[in-house]
């Protein structure tokens, strides 16, 4: 797939033109998991403004996953037996993750923003293997996932996940642990070596040291031990004095700002606009020091740059649209999302599963840097895999219900679908809605018209004056949907958002 140059040159102002269908879903697409054709097309003729203010507005008030009833165990209330014990975990992972897959299509900025946050705030529930410490650490993400950076990066280093993850628990006093200090820097703050040295971290580890009684039942709440904290004086940044674990997040946010605000305001840039930013052709940095500033400007507050960047000329311009490469979350819930077909939590948890096949699983990314997004998603091997569980899944999807097919077709073409003899109007339509921005050119789209025109004779799209056919009452007009779906499901457009 040909690697897309960021060309952008459209600035960060309001964009005031009214929604078209094809900005509308781009909108919901990179926002959540996308919406129904329904949702999409009533947002359609609205401003940027009116849509996002609404977004945003549902995501602030969207429900937290509920507290499981083992959310606060230890391992005094899991079998003795370890057979048995990791059959409970496995049981209790399998159901967290089901009910975090509904939040995921169900919230729509909300959990977009959580699950981005879970991939820059990485654990790996593999390692620290504690469902109860899992709830809370998801928790912790769904809280924070709109508020206040600085109070997010406090919270989250707490977390049990986090502390047994990257070695909090083993930060003993004068025996510091520099694990969590250096990822604190490198990898959720400022970038890698970006303005600190190795003795900050060194300073810093010290500082954070202490929250390390863990209890003798496995599975427990870390506690801090005073004892066991570093009281001597610590220098971060310059910076001398008793520093502790509040201190060192204060001192990060006083005087490392602007450094905070570019890193991250870059990872949203890069998440939501554009995989490339640092182009020559466009004004990404522009784009990224105006984010920035508004960061700054309102304390850390993530809510408020989310807000000017969706509603910008450039958030909206053609050269964002269909340039990032969708991760497996995407390309199933996307599917189920905008097609309205009929699931259940069996279909939920198939495509996380189909997820996890393809090297994103719930909880679990591969190493402390996170899932690397974009082209990674599409080596061979995970191309094919795209290929063959999309075809199983619009299988069943058939199998279960055909005519919902024909209904996705007319919602998408309208009075085309109701009224047209000529199918190649109708699979335009369809087309032009499940890629972001239609097919390549006109060859293209004679072979997918082809595929939709599939057997059926002539003679009824062109039967002289009295042609037949319609969408709307072909008894073969849900498997031509279903025929054209599949067939744009293995083209390079579908894997892209």
């Amino acid at each position: 797939m040909e690697y897309f140059v960021n060309c952008n040159t459209a600035p960060l102002a309001l964009y005031t033109t009214p929604l078209d269908r094809t900005r509308a879903a781009h909108l919901y697409r990179r926002l959540g998991f996308s919406a129904s054709v329904e949702t999409i097309d009533q947002a359609v003729g609205s401003t940027a403004e009116t849509i996002v203010n609404a977004l945003m507005a549902q995501a602030m008030s969207a429900p937290l996953i509920p507290a499981p009833e083992w959310a606060d165990w230890n391992g005094s209330n899991y079998p003795e037996d370890n057979t048995l014990r990791n059959q409970l975990r496995r049981t209790q992972e399998s159901d967290f993750s089901l009910a975090y897959g509904k939040s995921m299509l169900n919230n729509n900025l909300l959990d977009r923003m959580s699950f981005f946050w879970s991939n820059h705030f990485v654990t790996e529930l593999d390692v620290y293997e504690c469902t109860p410490f899992l709830y809370h650490y998801v928790n912790c993400l769904q809280r924070n996932a709109l508020g206040n950076f600085k109070t997010f990066v406090s919270e989250i280093g707490l977390t049990d996940a986090m502390l047994y993850y990257l070695d909090g628990v083993y930060n003993n006093g004068h025996n510091p642990n520099e694990n969590y200090a250096r990822e604190l820097y490198e990898l959720f703050t400022l970038g890698e070596g970006n303005n600190y040295t190795e003795e900050d971290i060194i300073e810093t580890a010290r500082a954070l040291s202490g929250y390390v009684e863990r209890g003798e039942l496995g599975c427990e709440k870390v506690t801090f031990d005073a004892e066991r904290h570093d009281t001597d004086s610590k220098t971060i940044f310059g910076q001398a004095g008793n520093w502790g674990y509040d201190d060192v997040i204060n001192i990060l946010f006083e005087q490392r700002s602007n450094e905070i605000a570019e890193f991250i305001c870059r990872k949203l840039y890069e998440f939501f606009v554009h995989p490339d930013s640092q182009d020559n052709a466009g004004n990404a940095q522009v784009i990224i020091s105006g984010m920035a500033s508004i960061f700054i400007a309102n304390d850390f507050e993530i809510a408020p740059v989310l807000s000017e960047l969706f509603k910008s000329q450039h958030f909206f311009d053609d050269e964002a649209i269909g340039v990032i490469i969708k991760s497996p979350f995407d390309f199933y819930f996307n599917l189920v999302k905008e097609s309205s077909f009929s699931y259940d939590d069996t279909t939920i948890a198939s495509l996380i599963n189909y997820s996890g096949l393809l090297s994103q699983r719930m909880f679990d990314p591969f190493d402390v840097a996170g899932w690397q997004r974009n082209r990674s998603w599409i080596n061979t091997n995970f191309m094919i895999g795209r290929w063959l569980t999309i075809e199983t899944i619009l299988e069943d999807f058939f199998n279960a219900d055909d005519e919902e097919f024909r209904t996705l077709g007319l919602s998408l073409s309208g009075n085309d679908g109701l009224t047209s003899n000529n199918p190649d109007i109708v699979a335009k339509s369809i087309i032009d809605f499940i890629l972001p921005k239609g097919l390549l050119n006109q060859s293209e789209y004679d072979k997918a018209y082809a595929i939709f025109r599939n057997e059926v004779p002539p003679q009824y799209y062109e039967g002289g004056s009295t042609p037949t056919w319609t969408l709307a009452t072909a008894m073969e007009g849900p498997s031509q949907v279903y025929l054209l779906i599949q067939y744009l499901a293995r083209q390079p457009e579908f894997q892209l958002k």
